[in-house]
């Protein structure tokens, strides 16, 4: 199958050769990053390694990043897309095992969980995050009746066929992106699973602050209660 592998990218100039690196060979030659304007050097890095760079104009935020990411695969022949963040926070020498499940069919959509079977503590998490994380995971086990160990992952293999189902470039541009569209997954049946990553919170990694982490966490609660007004079929 045809795997693409999209890096949402945004001032990852210190990490960007570093994440690229990881990536095994056979999955290079098929990279695409797309800018969200950012004011450091990530494009001319990107360049540089021989990496395919769409940019965007102006900011528009992680969610606008990703609809362009998504867009871009599956015009360009797509059959497997890999989300990595270019932060250097996943390991890409993990690919060829997350999108596993989707070749032979198991699953639609794949996450790598820092939560699978170690402790994202020892890899720098910070107590917020941790807290935050369980709480959010525990809501949506519960609402979407199942048992993964995480949900805000930022290393994830989507089927490009069920990406084509989902109306995702109607979701928000802001980070709750990755919230809707899992609830859109799970919403037309996709089978979902998991593969164990270990976190790894650096120095020059980036990191969404306290503040924007609150924020997350509303809205991922407010994408819950739609998600059960819809299956209720109290909205539409």
């Amino acid at each position: 199958m045809r795997v693409f592998v999209v890096l949402p990218a945004y001032n990852a100039e210190r990490t960007l050769k570093k994440t690229y690196e990881e990536i095994p060979q056979e999955f290079r030659r098929n990279v695409i990053l797309v800018d969200d304007c950012s004011r450091d050097k990530t494009v001319e890095v990107a360049r540089e390694l021989g990496i395919d760079v769409v940019r965007h104009e102006r900011n528009m935020g992680y969610g606008a990043n990703l609809k362009t990411c998504f867009t871009e695969a599956i015009k360009r022949g797509a059959e497997i897309v890999v989300v990595l963040h270019p932060d250097y926070q996943y390991d890409g020498k993990k690919i060829s095992e997350l999108i596993q499940p989707v070749i032979d069919g198991s699953a639609e959509v794949v996450l790598g969980s820092r939560f699978l079977g170690v402790d994202p503590r020892k890899g720098g998490m910070p107590l917020y995050k941790y807290i935050g994380n369980r709480f959010l995971t525990t809501i949506q086990n519960l609402v979407f009746r199942l048992n993964l160990s995480e949900y805000h992952t930022g290393l994830r293999a989507y089927k490009a066929d069920l990406l084509k189902k989902i109306p995702f470039k109607k979701n928000s541009n802001w980070f709750v992106f990755d919230s809707q569209i899992l609830a859109q997954a799970i919403a037309l049946g996709a089978r979902i699973k998991e593969i164990s990553v270990e976190a790894r919170y650096l120095p020059d990694s980036s990191t969404v602050n306290f503040f924007q982490s609150v924020l997350y966490g509303f809205g991922t609660l407010f994408v819950l209660l739609q998600f059960l007004l819809c299956k209720n079929k109290l909205i539409s």
